[in-house]
């Protein structure tokens, strides 16, 4: 409560609980009595993850001053709206907290009378999903990236993940069961076509715009009453990058039905359609910025986006659990048997997926 009423001007906290299901940082949704805007979130950043906490502060505060200007001359039709969070400023006028025990905390505007959704629910939901992703990349299209702080040097580098994972699996091993195994197997052989993304960047034909760098379903607002997108949370990850990263992640996420959580992997299956109807919520927005280059990788960005997050959770398996936060030890196998389950279903429908993309080119 301390640290929640440093960031209240006036009225006093009534309520602090947690919100949502971040696997990164502590997020608590904080009720305000005598205030214009009765909620806002705090959350206690994970200095493991974020080193430089500043310069998560200074792309949030970038990117919603430059998506604040960009909506104001040009409101959306009837009946929509689009938000972006805002940073929050104590009564001294910081962006942050420094509490006794050295933990890093912000404050961030709520968007109200909306919420989120774990799993996609229909191919409405779908292209609300994909609708947000496009608006979001729209809005910052014409922000220059360098502008932005590489926040998270690395993030989403897949090569880098493959030598991470190296290290670790040489320094930890596993222990063996089919199910580790098949996470070896899958790893193995996929190595050589993991750089495919960079590859074409260091080639120029992919170039570094704004991304948001966690897109998935549920940093999706949804209007309550209109099941409309009406923005996307999570900006942590905001930072110069491709922005088939953000397609390749909302895609894998959107097309999974069952979810990330799931126990039954085995089950897991990318369904095309659901791709479909997020595509053409995206492009629906974003289609104007796209080069035809940008088409030639979106299926590589689906498939690799889910190989490389399987990556992630294996590896961090395999290290003990030290980055993700997991309910049991195997919980991070498991997220990572979802995510390669997914990937080969992907692959097997390489041909449906493409003419997809072709369809809605």
């Amino acid at each position: 409560m301390a640290v929640a009423e440093q960031f209240t001007a006036s009225g006093r906290v009534l309520d602090l609980r947690e919100y949502g299901h971040g696997n990164v940082n502590d997020t608590f949704l904080v009720t305000v009595a005598g205030a214009a805007q009765p909620h806002f979130i705090l959350q206690r950043l994970n200095l493991h993850v974020f080193r430089r906490p500043e310069l998560v502060m200074g792309n949030l505060g970038i990117v919603s001053e430059h998506v604040g200007r960009r909506l104001a001359p040009a409101p959306l039709r009837a009946g929509r709206r689009f938000e972006v969070p805002r940073v929050l400023l104590t009564r001294e006028g910081r962006d942050h907290v420094i509490d006794p025990g050295g933990a890093f905390w912000r404050a961030i505007s709520f968007i109200e009378a909306a919420e989120t959704f774990d799993t996609i629910k229909d191919a409405g939901h779908a292209r609300e999903v994909g609708y947000a992703l496009g608006r979001f990349h729209t809005l910052l299209s014409d922000l220059p990236p360098g502008r932005l702080a590489d926040t998270l040097p690395g993030f989403h580098v897949t090569p880098g993940y493959l030598a991470h994972y190296d290290e670790v699996l040489a320094e930890h091993g596993v222990s063996r069961s089919p199910e580790a195994d098949y996470g070896l197997r899958l790893v193995a052989e996929r190595r050589a076509w993991a750089p495919v993304l960079e590859e074409a960047r260091a080639q120029g034909k992919l170039r570094l715009r704004p991304m948001h760098g966690d897109p998935k379903v549920n940093n999706v607002m949804l209007d309550t009453a209109t099941g409309q997108a009406v923005g996307l949370v999570d900006l942590d990850t905001v930072k110069p990058g491709l922005v088939h990263y953000d397609i390749g992640d909302c895609l894998r996420s959107g097309g999974n039905p069952l979810g990330e959580e799931i126990e039954a992997w085995e089950t897991v299956r990318f369904e095309p359609e659901l791709g479909r109807a997020i595509l053409q919520g995206y492009l629906s927005q974003a289609q104007d910025f796209l080069a035809e280059t940008d088409y030639a990788y979106l299926y590589d960005a689906i498939r690799l986006l889910a190989f490389e997050l399987g990556l992630r959770f294996f590896t961090d398996y395999l290290a003990g659990n030290v980055y993700f936060k997991a309910k049991h030890p195997e919980h991070n196998l498991v997220r990572a048997l979802v995510q390669f389950k997914l990937t080969e279903s992907i692959e097997s429908q390489a041909g449906a997926i493409g003419a997809i993309i072709r369809d809605l080119r």
